[in-house]
Order: C-alpha cells, then structure tokens, then sequence
C-alpha cells in the first residue's frame, strides 16, 4: 500500500539488454529518482525468461520477448495481450513508455483506461534512418509520418535535448516537452584517473584514445578506428581502448589486427568503477554516434575530467560545449578535432570537462521527468521554447487507477 501523495509510475521499454548503456543507465537512475521521492516506480522489459524482482529503482518486471537480429541481442516486447492483462492489474496512475514504434499501441490502452500516458524519445527517428543509408528524402519523410502518430498517441512527448525535438517541431506537434538526462557525478569523478591503467592500454604510444559504445551500425565505431589510423599517420602516437560489445566487434577487431592499429576491444564493462578508471584516464573520448539524443557515455566522461569529441551530426556538440570538439562524420575530421583537443592544456581541458559535466545531474533530471508527468507543471517547457499546453496532459480519474481487477494497492 501506498498514501495516496504518491503515483505508480508504469515504464515500458524495449531494446534493453544487460550489456546494453545509456537507455538501461537512463531507466535505473530515473527509476530510483521516482522511489525516492516518493512514488512507485514499476519497470517492465523484455527478456529470455520471465521474472519479477524488487530493486534499487523500484519493481522490475520482465516479460519473455524474442531477439531482433542483428542487433547483437536486443529484444522487444511482442505479446500485446499479456502485457494489456499486466498493465490493467498493475493500474498505473502514469505511463512512461521508451519506444514509438512497436510499443506505440500502448497510448491508445493509456487513453482507453484514461491514464496519462509521456513517450520518451531517446532518438532521432530521420538520423537513425540516415545511419541505416536511408536517403535524407525518404527518412525525413519517413519520420514524420511516424511522428505525427506518436504524437497523436500520447499525452506528452518527452525529448531530452532541443536536437531531438526538432522532428516533432517540424511536424507542428504541440505536446513536445525536454527533459534533459544526467550523470552520477559522485561516482564518474576525475579522481579515477590510473596511472597504472593509463599506461597498460596506451602500450608504447603517447595519447590513449577511448570509446565507450554498443558496437552496432548506427553508433559508427569504425570512426574511432579511422581516426586513429589517421593520426598514426600524421605521426600521432596513439592507442584506443574501446569497452562495449555489439554487432560490429569482431568485424572491428578483424580491421584492427590487419591494419596493426593498437586497439583493445574490452567488450561490455560491467564494473562501474572500471569503466570510470578508464574513461578518467584517457587523453581524449570519442564518440562518433551521428544519432546520439543525448549521449550518456560521453556525458560520463566528461564528469570523469575527460574531453570528448563527437559527431557534428549528433545532439552531442550542445551537450558537450567548449569542453570538447565536434567532428564531420570521417576519420581525418575526427584526428583534426583530437588534435585541437591536445593542443589544449591538460589541466585547463580537465577542468573545462569536469565543469561541463556538473550541469547535468540526476536529481535534476529526476525533476524534470516528473514534470513532465504533472498535469499541472508550469515549469515545463514545450519544446519550441514556449509553455507547454495546460491540456497536454490531462488528470486521470480519481478511481481510475486504483479500483481495477488486481490493483488494489
């Protein structure tokens, strides 16, 4: 039983594996964000096998969904009868769900059982569509026709940065909030940087290079292994310690090994502690992703004291500032920006990350998630820069969400 100050906060998502970073990242903080002030927060995802635990960041629930191929293990919620049977027993008083396309279905369950219901949007539909070589016509088009359905579905549709709202923009939807994430500044922090770890990975060479990434087509990891054949060339001594897994890793590794590029290829880093170490010791991250909403991994870095060059084409350039670069979307571009990168002073690039990164933490983002679930928020903003529509998101029934079968609280 809960007092009635608190809301249940149903999450659905797709695309989340147990080596998988910035959604599942994103989900555990703002999970335990709604435990701690004082909602109940109830997550439910696909995986091999069904399960039901009680966390850090509320009631997980796990529904048995089949692997997309391709996509190194991905899996999708498919079932639509048994998760609209789960979702009428759990009787949410709020929906948060974290995929427009095959759980879209689920604003129309929202509305049919007058709960207010936010999608949010972790990527840009057209640039994921570009990534995959859809040309720019056909994606544009392509991401506005299913735009303008998730708009229509939800009450509110929760972007995390101006970039990614700007599809919704174009289409004139006017239900669009931001949000932006955040980063455990506590736990990525400068004082990981590993002399030991430093020199283990960087071998022989001067600057060690990093990548924090899923392996998969549209996060371009083939870009960091441009970049560093290019600076070798140019006579940079470099080395690159990448920590991810995906699709792509054995073909990466492969190159490596034919080209002689010292690059370590470390797989899913399930240690945070060791994934900061190694973040806070690189000269330079990289993050070449032209899709990236928001982009965690290279928002930990920074928090780690670490520089970050991204990809011109991404949200990232907003997200990082004056303490990083951007880049065009090839390897020369990318060695240019990490050479702008070292001619800076290491102290001064440190402190400018570390600074950067200090804009962005959880317990603000936590608040602006849930205003975006408030009917009555007038702090949140549309994301043309104007208030959100009073209407937008409407309160649900008094006895809606408490006296359906099996939700009794």
């Amino acid at each position: 039983m809960r007092d009635d100050q608190g809301l249940r906060i149903v999450r659905l998502a797709n695309f989340v594996t147990p080596a998988s970073g910035g959604l599942r990242t994103a989900l555990r903080e703002l999970g335990a964000g709604y435990q701690a002030a004082g909602h109940e927060a109830v997550l439910v995802v696909p995986g091999e096998r069904a399960s039901d635990e009680h966390t850090r960041q509320g009631r997980v629930i796990t529904l048995p969904g089949p692997t997309i191929p391709g996509t190194g293990g991905y899996r999708v919620l498919t079932d639509r009868r048994r998760l609209a049977r789960l979702l009428d027993g759990l009787a949410p008083d709020r929906l948060e769900v974290s995929d427009r396309t095959t759980l879209r279905w689920t604003g129309e369950w929202a509305r049919r059982a007058r709960v207010p219901a936010v999608m949010v949007s972790h990527e840009s539909a057209d640039a994921v569509l570009r990534t995959w070589g859809v040309p720019d016509a056909v994606a544009r088009g392509a991401a506005d026709r299913l735009n303008r359905r998730t708009a229509r579905a939800y009450s509110r549709i929760v972007c995390t940065t101006e970039w990614a709202a700007r599809e919704f923009v174009r289409i004139g939807a006017r239900n669009v909030v931001r949000a932006p994430l955040g980063v455990d500044l506590g736990h990525f922090h400068p004082s990981h940087h590993d002399a030991a770890l430093r020199d283990h990975h960087r071998g022989e060479a001067t600057v060690l290079l990093a990548m924090c990434s899923r392996l998969s087509p549209e996060k371009r990891p083939g870009r960091a292994l441009d970049a560093l054949a290019e600076l070798r060339r140019r006579g940079v001594s470099a080395a690159l310690v990448v920590a991810g897994d995906g699709p792509l890793r054995s073909r990466l590794e492969d190159r490596a090994r034919a080209e002689g590029l010292p690059a370590a290829f470390l797989g899913h880093v399930a240690d945070r502690a060791r994934l900061a170490a190694l973040q806070a010791s690189a000269d330079v991250v990289l993050a070449p992703g032209p899709a990236e909403t928001f982009g965690l991994a290279a928002l930990e870095a920074l928090a780690c004291g670490s520089p970050v060059v991204v990809s011109a084409l991404s949200a990232l350039p907003d997200i990082v500032g004056p303490a990083g670069e951007t880049a065009a979307d090839s390897g020369p571009a990318f060695a240019d920006a990490v050479e702008r990168v070292l001619d800076r002073s290491e102290s001064l690039r440190r402190a400018a990350a570390r600074a950067r990164a200090e804009r962005y933490g959880w317990p603000a983002a936590v608040a602006s998630f849930l205003a975006a679930h408030d009917p009555s928020a007038e702090g949140v903003r549309s994301a043309d820069g104007g208030r959100a529509p009073a209407t937008a998101l409407p309160s649900a029934p008094a006895a809606s969400a408490h006296q359906t079968a099996g939700g009794a609280r």
